[in-house]
Parts: C-alpha cells; structure tokens; sequence
C-alpha cells in the first residue's frame, strides 16, 4: 500500500547526483586549480618568449623592469579576473540558473584556452594576458557557483561532503598542473603553449555533459516558480518518486523568502538578520587567503633547497606536496560530516597557526643549527595538511548552508570578491613584504590563523546535518531577531522599488 503524505528518507548519493557533481566540479572548479599553478613550472621560458617577440618588434630587449611588470600582470590578471567572476555571479545565476550559469562560463575557458594555444604561433604575449584575465573570470565564476549549485543539489546529509568536492578538483587542477609542469613533459619551449591551452579540455566536456543533468530544485522552486519542473529534478536527483517531503522543506524556505524577494548587496549588510552571516563570511574567506598559503607555495622551493633538496629535483618535491593536499583534501570529503564544519575549521587554522611560528624560527636559525632546513620541510607539509582540513574548503560550503535562496548569490558575491581581493592582495603585497621582513613574515600569517581561530571558536555555529531553516533559526538568535520569518519584518522598513532585482 502507498505511503501517504510527505515521507521523511535520508539522502544517498545516487548516480544522477554523483555525476552532476564530478561533472561540475570537474569542468570548472579542476579549471581554477590548473590556472593557479600552470603558470608556475613555465615562467622561465614564457619570459624568454616575451623578451624575444619584443625584440622581433623593436631590435631592443625589454629591460628587468619592464619584464618584471609584464610577467607580474599575466600572473596577477588571474586574480584580478576573479574578482570580477564574482561580481558577476549574482545577476547571472538568478537570470540563468546555476547549471545555465556554469555552462555559460565555458566560454570564459574555451576562448582563452585557443588563444593561448595559438600565442606562440602568433608572436603575442598580450595574447596570453587578455587570456589569464578570461580564465580568472571563469575561476571567480566556478569557485562561487559550483558550491551553490552542489549545495543546493545535494540532500542535507551530504551537502558537507559534496560541498568539499569543489576544493578536492581545485587540488587535482594544481597536482595535474605540476605534473603536466615537469620540465620533462611540457614546461619547455615547445610545449608550454599545450600546456596553458589544456585548460580548454573540462570545459568543453562539461558543454557536452552538464545540459543532461538536471537545474537546482530549489532555483526551479523558489525563483522560477515551476514546482513541476522542481519535483522532477528532485526525483531524477533523490532515486525515488515521493520526494513530497523535501518539497515541502523548500516550499517552507520560499515562504519564508517571499517578502524579501531578491536581496541585493547593499541590502545584505544592512539587514539585522544577517548581521553574523556576513560577517563570518568576510572574516573566514579573508581568513583563508591572508593565511599564507600562497606564500607558503611561494617560499616552498627555497625551503627545499636550503634544506639540500637537488635544484633540479625541486619540481619533484613541488608534485609531492600537491599530492599531499590532495589526498587530505579527499579526506576532509569524508570527516566534514562526522566531525562537523566548525571543527574542521578550528583544527586547519590551529595547525596553520603553529607551522608558521614554527617555520619562521626554522627559517630565522637555518644557517646555524644543521637541522633547522628540515624541520622547516615539515612545516610546510604541515601546513598544507592543515589548510587542505578545514581553511581551504570549508568558507564555501559554509555560505552555501547559512544563507537562505533569497539572499545567497549576493553571500557568494561578497565571499567571492574577498576570497580574490585577498587572493591579489597578498600576491602583489607578499614580495614587498618578504623583501622587508624576510623569514619573520610569516608571523603576520601566525596572527591572521590566531585571529581566524579565535573567531570561529567564539561566533561561528555548527551548522552539520541540519536544514537551510534549522540554521537561520540558529542564526536570527544570534542576530537577536524573531526566529519566524525576520527578514519579512526587517524588509517592510524598506520601499517596494529597493527590493527589486
């Protein structure tokens, strides 16, 4: 005999939603972690490149500056190009949904990933920085929307676990990159325009496979109005038919979301409501860029060959590392929902924290005690292990599950636009400052780690295994606001007009 009324069933990680997932976060998050690190293994070359079409140009070398700052803005355009992904994100996810909203940012790697194939062929190295600037958008487009979409595709008990997959491809993306990167596969003079232009490859694959997967339920839902379309999607993702129950949930959201309507930037820090959230979330994105981990990446090859690595065999030990903040980062898909998002946190930033001040004594004393070199290799590897837990993955999850349909793309837009900010800040600033303080840099990172620690142990909730309105319940206590409904309250002070897409 049928069940009735909405029956209550854990969530299981189906085919359907298992390949929406790896097709995701494969074509455009793996994207974002290879155009971190392709450029790296190649820079010698590339320069070269550069130096000598100026000279095909003018009969004149550039000068060190001038090869500084034009190697600098290919590097930095990434980031920069991030930054304006992300400012994008919230009109194009509400126009086109977050699978149309993916598909539409293949473009934004296919077009860049040819023209940087063709570079050389064309003698253009204006070519390559239009091109980091198209693929940083790509990245600062992906690295918001992909856990958006998993977050809102995946059933409560699995939206930790899906909601690091993201972070888990940008790691194979970096690890692919370094091993692509080795000097005896492609980073030579006749194959680093393959391999900048391999980025071009998940794109196009997630052009072909994603349209065969089904749209956000709660997109369809809530701002699209199609529960038909909505319950269908949740079938097709659930793998069983009376999905009534967890209609009902979203059904419950969108009430809740009705009077606010779409809620802008400018009105997500002037909401009481969501004081905390947005607070949490500038302060744990910020966290996670101004940590140090490029840095690390940064003064990692010196460590090595301080500590008598082969100059050669750096590149090596560089794969080595990659793979280890993949393996970890694997890991964490599987402990985010037993040991909970705030743990995970605490625990990253606590282990980051002690390997900086651990390497800055390590670098401070490396000429005088014989083994300091080594004891800064496992700082590094420490770090990256701590990172990789909790600080690397979890900010984007954690927006994904504190903000209700209404308000969330513009909470990804204000996570997105610090996480790169942050990301070009600390890439522009860190030379300066490694110049000026040397190995005592890293203090700064210890105090930002310390901070980051501190607040998520005093502010932010766990939010595991509970439902989009369980935690905004939790939240209105904090933000000391009634717990039916508050934005409805708040949104009557403001006009009609302002509340508007």
């Amino acid at each position: 005999m049928e069940q009735q009324g909405p029956v209550k069933r854990e969530g299981k990680l189906t085919l359907v939603l298992a390949l929406a997932t790896l097709i995701a976060a494969f074509g455009s998050s793996f994207q974002y972690g290879y155009n971190v690190a392709v450029v790296n293994s190649p820079a010698e070359i590339m320069k070269e490149f550069y130096n000598e079409t100026y000279y095909d140009r003018t009969s004149t070398y550039l000068s060190d500056f001038s090869l500084t700052l034009l190697w600098s803005l290919s590097v930095s355009m990434f980031p920069f190009g991030g930054f304006i992904g992300s400012l994008m994100v919230g009109i194009l996810v509400n126009k086109l949904g977050r699978k149309g909203t993916l598909l539409l940012n293949n473009v934004f790697s296919i077009v860049p990933a040819i023209l940087m194939g063709c570079s050389e062929i064309a003698k253009s190295f204006e070519i390559i920085i239009l091109s980091r600037l198209l693929v940083g958008i790509c990245a600062g487009l992906s690295s918001n929307v992909v856990p958006m979409y998993l977050g809102e595709l995946a059933p409560k008990n699995l939206r930790g676990a899906l909601g690091v997959v993201p972070q888990l491809f940008i790691t194979v993306g970096i690890l692919v990159a370094q091993i692509f990167g080795l000097q005896s596969l492609l980073a030579n003079e006749e194959g680093w325009p393959i391999l900048l232009g391999l980025t071009g490859i998940p794109a196009a694959m997630q052009l072909l496979l994603l349209p065969f997967f089904p749209e956000s339920p709660r997109y369809l839902l809530i701002q699209k109005k199609d529960p038909e379309a909505a319950k269908k999607a949740l079938k097709r993702l659930r793998g069983w038919d009376n999905v009534d129950f967890e209609m009902e949930e979203i059904r419950l959201e969108d009430e809740a979301e009705k009077a606010a309507g779409f809620i802008s930037v400018v009105k997500l820090f002037q909401m009481r409501s969501l004081r905390w959230q947005i607070i949490s979330v500038i302060i744990l994105m910020g966290g996670q860029q101004l940590s140090g981990v490029n840095a690390i990446y940064y003064y990692a090859d010196q460590i090595y060959v301080s500590a008598g690595v082969n100059t050669h065999d750096v590149q090596y030990v560089t794969v080595g590392t990659g793979a280890v903040n993949v393996v970890v980062t694997f890991l964490a898909v599987f402990v985010v929902e037993l040991m909970g998002r705030r743990l995970l946190i605490l625990l990253g930033f606590s282990i980051c924290f002690t390997a900086c001040c651990v390497l800055t004594v390590a670098l401070a004393l490396q000429d005088t005690i014989s083994w300091m070199p080594y004891l800064s290799i496992v700082c590094v590897i420490s770090y990256v292990i701590g990172h990789a837990l909790g600080p690397s993955p979890i900010p984007a999850l954690f927006i994904a599950e504190v903000f209700l349909q209404s308000s969330r793309s513009s909470a990804f837009m204000v996570g997105g636009s610090v996480h790169w900010l942050s990301n070009f800040t600390v890439g522009l600033v860190f030379p300066f400052i490694q110049v000026g303080l040397g190995p005592y840099s890293f203090i700064i990172f210890a105090v930002i780690c310390l901070l980051t620690t501190i607040y998520t142990f005093l502010v932010v909730p766990e939010t595991k295994a509970k439902t989009f309105m369980e935690i905004n319940q939790i939240f209105a206590k904090m933000n000391k606001v009634s717990e039916v409904h508050p934005e409805k309250e708040e949104l009557t002070d403001f006009p009609p007009s302002s509340l508007e897409q």
